[in-house]
């Protein structure tokens, strides 16, 4: 995918987003806990020197290489970004781009008027599978 595609366009002075091909994947990806150790934010001082979990980081920028979106969101706070930037990067990991501040718990719900696959991290971070299950919709 070029960066073309990527580019945010102008209309006027509006910025829009841009819109993703049908084949390329938006990732969004928990950081404490998935792609490394879980750090919570009472522990800051860990969050610099936590180690990567290796299954993560290789899946990460395969996928990135790929041409698909890599958006860490993190329950950081926004007073962690500039640590959590630097452990990125020290660590090799690929990625467009890094949402802070997202609530800490375990009941998340996304909403969206597009597709939106959801995928629990359980210990091993590979290529995705796909699995039939039991989820919750509208009722129709």
């Amino acid at each position: 995918m070029s960066d073309e595609l990527l580019r945010k366009a102008k209309v006027g002075e509006e910025s829009i987003s841009p819109v993703l091909p049908e084949d390329v994947k938006n990732y969004l990806i928990d950081i404490d806990g998935t792609i490394t150790e879980d750090v919570p934010n009472e522990e800051p001082e860990r969050m610099a020197t936590c180690k990567a979990f290796p299954d993560a980081l290789a899946t990460v920028n395969r996928w990135y290489d790929k041409g698909h979106r890599i958006c860490f969101f993190t329950s950081r706070t926004e007073e962690h970004r500039e640590v959590t930037e630097k452990w990125l990067a020290e660590n090799g990991f690929k990625y467009h781009s890094l949402l802070m501040g997202k609530p800490r718990g375990g009941n998340y719900h996304w909403i969206d008027n597009h597709l939106v696959r959801a995928t629990r991290y359980k210990g091993k971070f590979t290529d995705l599978v796909e699995k039939k299950v039991t989820i919750e919709v509208f009722e129709e």
